[in-house]
């Protein structure tokens, strides 16, 4: 069974983590090494998560209750779940499929003189392109926070240079994963300041904490390794189960989002420790790399399949999309063929305000609703993306041949 997606992080990796649980250099250098990642300028802050970062951000903004946030309508449930928690109205900005950015018309319908705001998430390993974007925040007086959760690629990109936050994941699932951690670059000193002072009064992750966590994403590891993962699989269909939520959830459960005392954390030191190692092993060029199995199943399928985003320049492929019409159907014939497809349980299409229905995204909606994840990734066989590949087109073509039920 091949999983939908790796733990990009090796047993070397753990193992640093696990010995940094005991000792690590000293907090305060850990930090001023990884806020420098990118510059040896004060413009980064690390957080505990992104969504403690976002958390952080808005309590230094404290925007007046009612505020609108725009937000690219295909996003995750968490953010949302914030901006509403600080008394704000989170409004969709409808996307293209071909890049799946925000259309700069929606964009335009969608703001008041209650907008503060738009936050753009680059989806997929895809970077978009945002002059469009930044011309028209600028032009309305907004500010520009840019989640690339998804887009990190070292020091090759570290936010479009005009955005006023660019927050970076480092969660389990991301390219660089120190199982937690993100890093803010802010352009304002004040902004940073006041997001500093509030963060120092957070109480700090424990070792024990991080310790439970590295302890289990090596279990993770173990299981998602494709012998350990089949069986899995086998056991949980001959109980008429499906391993999703005992598994995925466990996964990309970095931070419980129950309350704001659950995300009010600064990181461990032990935290900091394997993300300062993470950053400093990284290798610029590496995703190139891992583009390639995603390029040749792009070749693959070709245009017989929707794939969204595909139209962005630059496309690292941190995980493959599809959109097809039945995707719990393919879900379950891939599974049974040994790929582990599967959809984006955590995402959602933003709804719109009760009193705005016209903005409704419906194109972001429908989306996911056809949304399918493929497991593509180094390590894959050429052989076993042509069988991945030709198994998908197989479906698709039985589907059309199916007859409608009132023919």
């Amino acid at each position: 069974m091949w999983a939908r997606a790796r733990l990009h992080i090796g047993w070397s990796d753990l193992a640093y983590g696990l010995w940094s649980c005991l000792h690590s250099a000293p907090r305060a250098i850990l930090t001023r090494r990884t806020e420098a990642y990118w510059s040896s300028e004060d413009d980064t802050l690390a957080c505990f998560s992104v969504r403690s970062g976002f958390d952080l951000l808005l309590q230094a903004l404290s925007f007046p209750r009612d505020s609108e946030i725009l937000f690219s309508a295909l996003n995750v449930k968490g953010m949302i779940k914030i901006a509403r928690r600080h008394g704000l109205v989170p409004v969709p900005v409808d996307l293209d499929i071909p890049h799946m950015g925000p259309s700069l018309e929606a964009l335009e319908r969608a703001i008041t003189p209650k907008t503060r705001a738009i936050v753009v998430a680059h989806l997929f390993g895809t970077r978009l392109d945002l002059d469009g974007v930044v011309e028209l925040a600028k032009r309305h007086n907004l500010l520009i926070l840019e989640d690339c959760a998804q887009a990190f690629d070292g020091h090759l990109y570290a936010g479009h240079p005009d955005s006023d936050v660019a927050m970076f994941s480092f969660g389990p699932l991301k390219t660089a994963t120190a199982l937690g951690g993100a890093l803010l670059r802010i352009k304002d000193p004040g902004l940073l300041a006041r997001m500093r002072q509030i963060q120092a009064g957070y109480p700090k992750q424990s070792r024990g904490a991080f310790l439970v966590r590295v302890l289990k994403f090596a279990g993770l590891k173990v299981i998602t390794s494709r012998p350990v993962f089949a069986i899995i699989h086998r056991f949980f269909r001959a109980g008429g189960k499906d391993y999703e939520d005992s598994i995925s959830n466990s996964v990309r459960g970095v931070a419980k989002l129950g309350s704001n005392k659950q995300l009010r954390f600064q990181p461990s030191d032990a935290m900091l420790a394997l993300l300062d190692r993470r950053l400093k092993l990284w290798r610029d060029g590496y995703l190139k790399t891992r583009a390639g199995p995603g390029q040749e199943l792009h070749r693959l399928l070709g245009d017989r399949v929707v794939q969204p985003a595909i139209a962005n320049p630059i496309h690292t492929y941190w995980v493959f999309p599809i959109l097809v019409d039945e995707p719990r159907k393919m879900i379950r014939k891939l599974r049974d063929a040994g790929f582990d497809a599967a959809n984006l349980p955590r995402s959602e299409a933003v709804a719109a305000p009760e009193d705005r229905p016209e903005l409704a995204p419906e194109i972001a909606r429908d989306a996911l609703a056809k949304l399918l994840i493929l497991p593509c990734y180094p390590g894959m066989p050429q052989a076993e993306l042509e069988r991945e590949a030709n198994l998908v087109l197989e479906i698709l073509e039985d589907d059309r041949q199916q007859p409608a039920l009132d023919e």
